[in-house]
């Protein structure tokens, strides 16, 4: 399988600026050599064309900088489907979690898919809803068919990208209340930690994936490295304490692997500004290679 790395240097679906760093943090932690290592074809697509904060206005703020989120949504619904239908595996690296507006589109061009939403927050805000106004906090209740027109439905009026009852978000902790009504409406799957902590990641991720993978094409998987405690991954722009291990993310990309069916995977919200060392990027690839069938054991 050929994996197509695409690059999105995106920082205005949210507050903190240096996010936009994530996708050449990401590379520079060997992505390319590991997944090589890993026995795929591996091709650097480079980067989406981002305008800086400084070229766009925010024109509503209730949906900060969205005239130019729109145009760049649409270029990365265009690369990925692009790599998807060439049957290549696209690895979406971040930039902010608004990217996924375009990627999980792209993913989703004449397929039928389920989406696994590791994450800290549940992103199903819409302009009604949210309370900073930043779009990576509605990306998952766009797809979902919730929200501005013009970012629902980007070129097209197909509508919603994913059925609400194919979306299981993992990790959750941190909801706002207009956000627990949509998502109780939508009827997607949200195990948070307290779910975690009860079950246990195994059990937490089959019922996940029992619920995403019935009757679909594939399943995507979109991971924010914000799902895990900071101690793990500091350089995130929204920490939340008592998040993820290293090891339940690693189970939970295993897990995800097991399936054969993911079509293809975002690592959102790495801001080396914040980080150490470069620690989060470098989990992000470690996710990444465990998502795509590295095993410390194979026997």
């Amino acid at each position: 399988m050929q994996i197509d790395i695409i690059g999105v240097p995106i920082d205005l679906g949210a507050d903190r600026r240096g996010v936009d760093m994530g996708p050449s943090a990401i590379r520079y932690s060997h992505l390319q050599k590991k997944l090589e290592e890993l026995g795929y074809d591996v091709h650097d697509e480079g980067n989406v064309e981002v305008p800086i904060a400084e070229m766009c206005q925010i024109t509503n703020p209730n949906l900060k900088y969205i005239d130019c989120i729109v145009p760049v949504s649409r270029r990365i619904a265009g690369a990925v489907a692009t790599s998807t239908q060439a049957k290549h595996f696209p690895l979406v690296l971040g930039g902010d979690h608004s990217l996924s507006i375009g990627s999980v589109r792209g993913a989703a061009r004449n397929k039928k898919i389920g989406v696994i939403w590791i994450d800290a927050h549940a992103d199903f805000n819409t302009a009604e809803t949210t309370p900073s106004g930043n779009i990576h906090g509605m990306s998952l209740a766009i797809l979902a068919g919730l929200g501005d027109k013009s970012l629902v439905q980007l070129w097209d009026e197909s509508t919603p990208v994913i059925d609400p009852s194919k979306i299981a978000i993992i990790g959750a902790r941190d909801l706002d209340s207009g956000e627990k009504v949509n998502l109780s409406n939508a009827g997607a799957m949200v195990m948070g930690m307290e779910q975690i902590d009860r079950y246990g990641m195994v059990t937490v991720l089959e019922r996940a994936i029992e619920r995403v993978s019935r009757d679909v094409d594939g399943i995507y998987l979109s991971l924010d490295l914000d799902a895990l405690d900071p101690e793990h991954a500091p350089g995130v722009g929204t920490p939340v304490p008592a998040g993820l291990s290293q090891r339940e993310t690693h189970l939970a990309c295993e897990l995800i692997a097991e399936t054969g069916l993911l079509v293809g995977m975002d690592l959102v919200e790495v801001n080396p500004i914040l980080d150490g060392q470069n620690r989060t990027a470098a989990l992000a690839v470690e996710f990444a290679l465990s998502a795509l069938g590295r095993r410390i054991w194979g026997g």
